[in-house]
């Protein structure tokens, strides 16, 4: 397994675009939100020409998760869409605290007892959450947000982050979704 990291100029030829394909297939196909995004292609407001990726690939080159990287001193995901996550709060807003977001660790190739078991996924979803982290020291960020399921709230603190939530769950599309602000210091 290998992870890029960088904002599209600063990626391979053509990755931005592969990316923007296995997102669709992960967040449209799979997970089934409902996006006003190009069939096959799945971008937002937030992907501009400084975004900051993290792509993991596997020995074939086959991206098998990402994540996204957006300053809080520009519009991002919370700020803008899930600001009900932070009962009542102001989303943050400092050159010290990111967020993560279209964050996923899924092989779309790899065969149903592979997924079925989540080993691979939960490597990846470790590796890219490590390579993030370690990416975003560069920024001297001290904390992440991130809009998520509670399963990734479990995954934060099973790798040893202090994490905290912004507010209560709230339902979106039928499922439970916090804000997660993760001490990374």
């Amino acid at each position: 397994m290998e992870f890029l990291s960088g904002s599209p100029s600063n990626l391979p030829s053509g990755l931005e675009n592969e990316l923007a394909a296995y997102r669709y297939k992960v967040f449209v196909e799979k997970l089934g939100w409902e996006l006003n995004t190009p069939i096959g292609y799945e971008r937002d407001q937030f992907d501009k020409p400084d975004t900051v990726y993290v792509i993991a690939r596997n020995s074939q080159k086959e991206i098998i998760g990402c994540s996204r990287l957006l300053p809080t001193t520009e519009p991002y995901l919370l700020s803008e869409v899930f600001p009900e996550l932070l009962n009542g709060s102001h989303p943050p807003n400092s050159p010290y605290i990111w967020e993560i977001s279209r964050f996923s660790a899924l092989d779309l190739n790899s065969s149903a007892l592979e997924k079925q078991r989540g080993s691979l996924s939960s490597v990846v979803a470790a590796g890219l959450l490590k390579e993030s982290i370690n990416y975003l020291a560069q920024y001297n960020v001290k904390t992440i947000v991130t809009v998520s399921p509670l399963a990734v709230e479990r995954l934060i603190k099973g790798l040893g982050y202090k994490v905290h939530r912004g507010g209560p769950p709230v339902l979106v599309d039928g499922h439970p979704v916090i804000a997660c602000i993760i001490d990374v210091r």
